[in-house]
């Protein structure tokens, strides 16, 4: 990389420094919007130990469900399980830890650790398992459970435009996790679908400041459809 152009030309280069038992977040909800070829590229680094937060974790053999067959994440921090079996499995087997946490609350946690917030107080999950060993306050006669922010060593997320400095733009629903990430990782890579020169982009369009990007690069996408469904 030179000056402020972000863009790297190979897998090895947008994940150097990941390293056995850091966290990483990654975007995407199920097959949407996730990070293809940089999930792939962990998956054959064969890293150990991770601490991933995600909305779910894939589907078998595909996105992150490529690292739970190699048993890569040792702890998974998530609202889903969904159509993962072995997600279930390795959960109910107790093989990896699974932290489920309410979908908004999971946002909220990810927004807090990227706008710098430690902590924040929230409705959700009083009176449930949830808000066990939880800090709990009575506001208004109301109760809230205190909630601590989320960051990561990494943050691997997917976008659709890009220009070389990183600043992002994202189509449709794709954009799910992936704007709250890119703000809560000590090193945030960028996999995009088309990489354009400063300039091209409509300032008004941007999603994700180039600030918050340390590392661009150009990906191909399967595009997988979780589960199809066509009338009869």
């Amino acid at each position: 990389m030179s000056g402020f152009n972000k863009v790297v030309n190979s897998y090895d280069e947008a994940c150097k420094g990941l390293q056995d038992n850091m966290t990483i977040m990654v975007g995407g909800f199920g097959l949407c919007g996730i990070p293809e070829g940089l999930i792939a590229k962990i998956h054959a680094m064969e890293i150990k130990g991770l601490t991933c937060i995600s909305n779910n974790a894939g589907v078998d053999g595909f996105g992150l469900g490529l690292l739970l067959q190699k048993r890569q994440i040792a702890t998974m921090i998530a609202s889903y399980v969904g159509e993962n079996a072995l997600f279930e499995e390795l959960l109910l087997s107790g093989e990896m830890q699974v932290k489920l946490t309410p979908q908004g609350t999971l946002a909220e946690k990810i927004r807090a650790g990227g706008a710098g917030i430690p902590a924040f107080y929230t409705p959700t999950g009083f009176g449930t398992t949830v808000a066990e060993g939880k800090t709990i306050t009575r506001y208004h006669d109301k109760d809230y459970v205190l909630e601590e922010a989320l960051y990561a060593d990494f943050s691997f997320i997917k976008a659709w435009k890009a220009d070389k400095y990183g600043n992002l733009i994202y189509r449709k629903t794709t954009m799910n996790f992936n704007p709250m990430m890119a703000t809560a990782g000590k090193i945030t890579v960028a996999e995009v679908e088309e990489i354009v020169e400063p300039g091209e982009l409509d300032p008004n369009f941007i999603h994700t400041p180039g600030i918050y990007v340390d590392r661009v690069i150009q990906g191909k996408f399967e595009k997988r459809i979780e589960r199809r469904t066509i009338s009869k």
